[in-house]
């Protein structure tokens, strides 16, 4: 059902920890495949992606990498990023609404978990990435959003979604120093 895709450089512990969490979907069959989208992985991110059995590819092949998906859903995901328990529940009824023609989008996110949501001056100051609660859609409509972008960002910027009744925890954000 589910090509999960993330764009990786050198975060192995990231791209471990978002990993951990997809593989009670790959125990249930929702998830089919993970592919990891090459920005300068490291060597042990690469060690971690062989080990998980993730299919990395070069980040100029995204368009081919999303046309090839075995899923007819993909998920992206930022490095770091943790599905909480109920998920696969609220992926598999989203996709089944939007079989039905019962969903007001096919694009859908993950609610912030509580522990992870910022402040209203928070969200103020903040600069927000499409990627940052997960971001679900219809391998059609991915198809289509790749052939502009060249990024998973790209892919996932500007589009109408709903809210997933399960919970994310966001990758932690790299503090900047001055």
């Amino acid at each position: 059902m589910l090509t999960v895709l993330m764009e990786c450089g050198a975060d192995d512990q990231g791209v471990a920890a978002t990993l951990a969490t997809l593989v009670p979907g790959a125990v249930e069959g929702v998830v089919r495949e993970v592919v990891l989208v090459d920005r300068e992985m490291s060597p042990d991110s690469r060690k971690v992606a062989d080990h998980a059995g993730c299919r990395i590819v070069a980040a100029g092949d995204l368009r081919q990498a999303v046309a090839a998906a075995r899923g007819e859903w993909l998920l992206l995901l930022e490095p770091g990023a943790r599905l909480q328990p109920g998920w696969i529940e609220a992926v598999i009824e989203h996709a089944d609404a939007v079989a039905r023609g019962n969903a007001r989008n096919p694009a859908a996110r993950f609610s912030r978990s509580r522990a992870d949501r910022p402040s209203l001056f928070g969200r103020l100051r903040q600069s927000r990435s499409a990627l940052v609660e997960g971001f679900l859609m219809p391998k059609p409509q991915a198809v289509g959003r790749a052939r502009a972008a060249s990024t998973l960002e790209a892919m996932a910027k500007g589009v109408a979604v709903v809210t997933l009744p399960a919970d994310i925890r966001p990758a932690p954000r790299q503090r900047r120093r001055s």
